[in-house]
């Protein structure tokens, strides 16, 4: 072969991968290993979202939605343990059996439904890492949420 045609098929090799590793963008730490909420970007209203789900505090749901996918429905982030987090509101795998039947939860309606599940654990939002950089966990948020808007159930 000549050395155009190496050139050519090494580039793209290299755009392949590029491309599988970060999702089509879904992935940007470029770490993902498979992309099973897809290439394309699903962006969802974090507001509208937030405010169907009943019983939490608005300003947490938004900040850690925001915080761990940017509004992106199809957000992907590929974790050292093997474990993957996807959607809205970045479900980690080991969660996908008891939520959603083993599949990834990539769907808004899965994903929120997932969310509830985990939140319902502690009744907080202290499973997500953003939890703290939301001001969403321990005595601080739960000072503030005298302040805030809480939906009923």
């Amino acid at each position: 072969m000549n050395s155009r045609l190496l050139f050519a098929l090494a580039l793209c090799g290299l755009f392949v991968f590029t491309f599988a590793s970060n999702c089509g963008g879904n992935c940007p730490a470029n770490n993902c290993k498979t992309c099973p909420c897809g290439t394309k970007k699903s962006f969802a209203n974090i507001q509208s979202t937030c405010s169907q789900w009943k019983g939490i505090n608005l300003r947490c749901c938004n900040c850690i939605a925001n915080a761990e996918s940017s509004g992106n429905a199809n957000a992907m982030h590929g974790n050292g343990d093997g474990s993957i987090d996807v959607g809205l509101f970045q479900i980690n795998s080991v969660n996908w059996k008891s939520c959603n039947g083993g599949r990834a939860p990539c769907g808004l309606s899965e994903n929120i439904k997932c969310a509830k599940s985990i939140y319902g654990y502690k009744k907080n939002f202290s499973p997500w890492a953003t939890c703290g950089g939301c001001g969403c966990c321990g005595s601080r948020f739960f000072a503030e949420l005298m302040n805030s808007t809480v939906l009923e159930a």
